[in-house]
């Protein structure tokens, strides 16, 4: 398998989906290797690098690409294989940023209430041990938390020539932030313009359900993923699928207005693989889907709808794309 070596350098960052040259062609079946800078372009480095000073809005977020997939039509849908997604530091940062937050008040939910105040904390990362260590401000207190490495924005150019900021999230992908988007996982977009078009960046060393505060524990990542394509297979929203889920991603506001999204997403999903009808479908997944909250900290939230694959007794999703990559991503590893 031929694999596409990239690191951008800061000149060649993208800050949207869409309106952005590609830097790079891949074919279906290869793979790339990547970096990707951290959510802050690598300006938090210190407890004293506070986001509102180091920062210059809309600049956050920058994404790797976007890369242009040949023969990639309207209409098809990318299939994006990780192979593996590992921290480039030892260091990762997670903020508090005025008037940004689940936690806090913003523009949408305006209050009279002061910001909360603006603070760093810096994890230390593990590799070895697949840790990342939690030091409290206002005790001696140390927690070493599991590393769970994931991408916050993955996605394509949008249709209908838009240009969106990759600071938020729509069908198109973009700032998910689903901690679901991990190594071993294929995550599908439906192709909106030739090429796809598609980028990603803002990875997390680990992030709680909700990014609540608003960061995960920031970092560069190193990232190798296989590109493919399933010809004429449309995907409205983003979905993931892992060895034992089925998992869509809906991206609206209010927050139940994501939660239906997913829901209906998935609902339709299920219909064409189980050969059953909608409200059939329906049924199913409100008895067994999960509903994991993916963020609630930007205006547009993000929930992801979840199936155990051993509870279907469907045929594999995407004409069995998900285990033909697995094996490719295993062959890729013994190299």
């Amino acid at each position: 398998m031929k694999v596409i070596e990239y690191r951008p350098t800061p000149d060649e960052f993208a800050w949207t989906f869409g309106g952005a040259a590609p830097v790079r062609r891949v074919r279906p079946g290869e793979a790339l290797s990547v970096w990707t800078e951290d959510c802050f372009a690598g300006k938090v480095r210190s407890e004293r690098d506070l986001v509102s000073q180091v920062c210059e809005f809309p600049f956050l977020n920058p994404q790797t690409g976007p890369f242009h997939v040949e023969g990639a039509e309207p209409g098809d849908t990318l299939a994006l294989h990780f192979v593996s997604i590992e921290p480039a530091t030892d260091i990762g940062a997670a903020t508090t940023v005025p008037f940004f937050g689940a936690l806090t008040s913003d523009a949408h939910t305006a209050t009279l209430q002061e910001a909360l105040p603006e603070l760093v904390w810096l994890y230390e990362l593990d590799n070895a041990r697949r840790t990342v260590t939690y030091r409290a401000k206002s005790a001696e207190l140390a927690i070493e938390l599991p590393m769970d490495p994931m991408h916050g924005t993955v996605g394509v150019a949008p249709a209908a020539l838009e240009a969106r900021s990759s600071l938020v999230p729509d069908s198109h992908g973009g700032n998910l932030d689903t901690p679901e988007m991990r190594a071993g996982v294929t995550a599908y977009f439906g192709v909106n313009v030739a090429g796809a078009l598609f980028s990603l960046g803002d990875g997390h060393a680990r992030q709680g359900e909700g990014e609540a505060c608003g960061t995960g524990v920031e970092v560069a990542m190193n990232t190798v993923l296989i590109v493919d394509l399933v010809k004429g297979v449309p995907t409205p929203w983003p979905r993931l699928e892992s060895d034992a889920y089925l998992m869509s991603i809906g991206a609206a506001s209010p927050l139940e207005n994501a939660y239906r999204v997913a829901q209906v997403d998935m609902t339709g999903w299920l219909s064409e693989l189980c050969g059953i009808d909608r409200m059939d479908a329906y049924q199913l997944v409100a008895q067994a889907a999960l509903a994991p909250v993916a963020q609630v900290c930007n205006p547009i939230y993000t929930v992801t709808s979840k199936i155990p694959k051993s509870l279907l007794p469907a045929g594999p999703a995407y004409r069995g794309k998900h285990a033909e990559l697995s094996e490719q991503a295993a062959v890729l590893r013994s190299a």
